[in-house]
Order: C-alpha cells, then sequence, then structure tokens
C-alpha cells in the first residue's frame, strides 16, 4: 500500500501519464500497455474489453483492432470512449475519457508493418465478433491465407486499422493508508490548457 501524503502532480496530464506509464514498465512483468477499453453504442449499451495501448501521437491514445468488431461497429455509432490503466504493483490507476477517430491509413499502415507475420494472417482469419462453428475453421483460415501470401508481403487488409483517443479527462488515482486514496482530475480548459482539481476518495 502506498502510505504517501502528499502526491504532486505535473501540470500537463500528458507528462503525469508518461511519468506513471515510464514507471510501470519498471515494475510490472507481463503488459503493463493493457488498458480497458469502454464504448457503448447507439442504446446507451456499454461494453468493456482489454486492447494494448500503443503509445500517444498527436495527443491520441492509440490501439489498433478489426473496424468490423464490435467495438469497431460501436465507436462508429458513438465516436465517445474511455480508458482504464490499472497497475497492481504501483497500487495507481488512470482514468481517461475522451472522442475516438480513426488513425489515418499511413499510421496504420507503419503500425501493420511492424506486426509479427502470424499476426498479420491472424487479422485475415479472424471476423472478429463473428459467431464460427468451431476453432477449426479459425484454423482453417488461417492455412489457407498463410498459402496465400507465401513468400509475399501481406498487406494490411482495409477492416484492420487503428483508432486515436483525444482525452477531455485524465483521472490519475493511487491507493492509500486507511482508504484515503490520492485522485486527481484534470478537464480539458482550451487547447493544451487543463484545469485540475482534487477529489475525495
Amino acid at each position: 500500500m502506498n502510505t504517501q501524503k502528499n502526491l504532486t502532480l505535473l501540470a500537463d496530464p500528458f507528462d503525469q501519464f508518461q511519468e506513471w506509464f515510464e514507471l510501470a514498465t519498471q515494475v510490472q512483468a507481463q503488459h503493463p500497455e493493457a488498458m480497458t477499453l469502454a464504448t457503448s453504442n447507439s442504446d446507451g449499451q456499454p461494453r468493456a474489453r482489454i486492447v494494448l495501448f500503443k503509445g500517444i501521437n498527436s495527443n491520441r491514445f492509440m490501439f489498433f483492432t478489426n473496424y468490423t468488431s464490435k467495438k469497431g461497429q460501436e465507436l462508429e455509432q458513438n465516436p465517445k470512449a474511455a480508458l482504464l490503466f490499472h497497475w497492481l504493483p504501483l497500487a495507481r490507476q488512470i482514468r481517461i475519457e475522451g472522442v475516438i477517430e480513426k488513425l489515418s491509413e499511413d499510421e496504420s499502415d507503419l503500425y501493420w508493418e511492424g506486426r509479427p507475420r502470424e499476426s498479420q494472417l491472424g487479422a485475415y482469419a479472424s471476423e472478429q465478433s463473428s459467431v464460427i462453428p468451431n476453432r477449426e475453421h479459425l484454423e482453417r483460415l488461417y492455412f489457407e491465407y498463410q498459402k496465400r501470401f507465401e513468400g509475399q508481403k501481406i498487406p494490411r487488409p482495409s477492416h484492420w486499422g487503428g483508432y486515436g483517443l483525444a482525452p477531455k479527462s485524465f483521472e490519475f488515482w493511487m491507493e492509500g493508508a486507511h482508504r484515503l486514496h490520492d485522485r486527481f482530475l484534470y478537464t480539458a480548459a482550451g487547447t493544451h490548457s487543463w484545469k485540475r482539481v482534487r477529489l475525495s476518495p
């Protein structure tokens, strides 16, 4: 448990995120980049799942997925989402809320080209979120694409690419003694300007 009495944070929440994330990569052995992505459809039904954070570009938190997946469909209907990072060894978490937009084709191509070949083939084989009869069906598609692209560079499929979340708010949380946790909320107050307040735990 963290017993720090006076938690001080940086003025810019992106800088503060980077400081905590770098610390998390040092102390958390597996997937410090794992984040919960929460979306909702046009009816307001929320859904959440774990995706992998792939960096910040132009003040957008990036991740990559199948555009035709359930989350892709929901982001098309309602381009607002929330992210949650939770690092148990640090007893810290960060909540981020904002607006989603697709990354450019160039950004998606750049990331695609750096993926392992097996992951590229998997993106072709998986019609993400669709019903399939069995695992053999999925494996058969994988090996069919493996044969199709044998000896070739695998192009990025049009249904797969990146999203970026542009934050409207950040909430930084650190566990404290006696459940007197530290919570700080940053809200956008203009271009490159943020208002910060302390919240009761």
